[in-house]
């Protein structure tokens, strides 16, 4: 297990998230419910074109992980898709559209579609 040490010194689990951020609504839903899984402590938000792009780093990261999250915007799976051709597996995945958000090219996001998202990502890095 890849661990890292809170404030207390205890031992906690590395959790990442790596999310869409697509030119839609969706996407960008995707990428604001990583932000705030990363704001809130629940996982860090990592670099998808880093993983697309091989950045070593990045990739040593990820694969480190105890969780790692992928939330994507719709069924495209453009972050699934990149996941997976850098040979990841055993991640948790999501998609925007599922939680019933219509996918359209404008950058207007409610906030009711990222908090859902935010929750069902939390629930699976949970679980």
């Amino acid at each position: 297990m890849n661990e890292q040490k809170c404030a207390c010194g205890c031992a906690r689990e590395t959790r990442i998230v790596l999310a869409c951020a697509g030119a839609s609504n969706v996407g960008q839903i995707s990428n604001e419910a990583a932000k705030r899984l990363d704001a809130a402590g629940e996982a860090t938000f990592a670099c998808l074109a880093g993983v697309s792009g091989g950045i070593a780093g990045i990739l040593a990261s990820v694969k480190g992980a105890d969780k790692l999250l992928v939330i994507d915007g719709c069924p495209v799976a453009c972050a699934k898709k990149t996941v997976d051709a850098a040979g990841l597996a055993g991640y948790r995945y999501q998609v925007v559209t599922d939680a019933g958000v219509k996918k359209v090219h404008a950058f207007q996001l409610d906030e009711t579609d990222i908090q859902k998202n935010v929750d069902a990502g939390r629930a699976k890095l949970n679980s």
